[in-house]
């Protein structure tokens, strides 16, 4: 007789370790379920290192094929594995991480925040050329307003932008949405997680 189950281990010790975090919540069994959690936090940082070490191994290649950005392979293997030296040896709470993280990182992401601000702009005005409606009309407005209220124009506040719109749009409009979409994936979350629970899904095996 075939076994239904399409990887009959890891299916017993997902479901297994699903149960248990369930029943210690459900039972207040903390140092249960602080134990597997710590198991679980174990787990996902040797996936993080084995994704950064494929990372490495990807641009590795291009660099021994003699890709044409083989110069930014190059510079992300060096900041990588100088980063991961300096942290490890110093620890993070270093003043040679912070620098990394202050002066690197941050300014890098402020300039990612920066794109999208001018992608958005971008497509405001494509959805402009393409098609002219309520919807549109709305979203570009609302962008416009919102982008005009989220720092000085020319070095001067704009009064009922800045003090007014935006903050009524970033907490009432932006924020309803945002509660919705976190409801929405809440439930599906639940759902997913029972499945899971139940293996109507198993997607842990091969």
């Amino acid at each position: 007789m075939k076994f239904p189950v399409r990887a009959p281990v890891s299916t017993l010790v997902a479901l297994g370790g699903g149960w248990l975090i369930l029943l210690a919540y459900i039972f207040g069994l903390e140092g249960l379920r602080a134990t597997i959690l710590g198991w679980v936090v174990l787990v996902s940082a040797a996936g993080l290192l084995l994704g950064v070490l494929n990372l490495a191994a990807v641009h590795f290649g291009k660099l021994r094929g003699g890709a044409r950005n083989a110069l930014y392979s190059f510079l992300l293997i060096v900041s990588m594995f100088v980063t991961f030296v300096v942290t490890a040896w110093l620890g993070p709470e270093h003043a040679a991480p912070q620098w990394v993280f202050d002066y690197l990182l941050l300014p890098v992401e402020a300039s990612l925040v920066a794109v999208m601000a001018v992608t958005l702009t971008f497509a405001a005005a494509r959805l402009l050329s393409r098609r002219v409606d309520l919807f549109a009309i709305l979203f570009v407005a609302f962008a416009i307003l919102t982008l005009m209220g989220s720092g000085p124009l020319l070095g001067i506040n704009l009064p009922i932008v800045s003090d007014l719109l935006r903050p009524w749009l970033a907490q009432v409009l932006a924020g309803a949405g945002a509660r919705g979409i976190l409801i929405g994936v809440s439930l599906g979350t639940i759902t997913t997680g029972l499945r899971v629970l139940l293996a109507a899904d198993q997607p842990y095996g091969g």
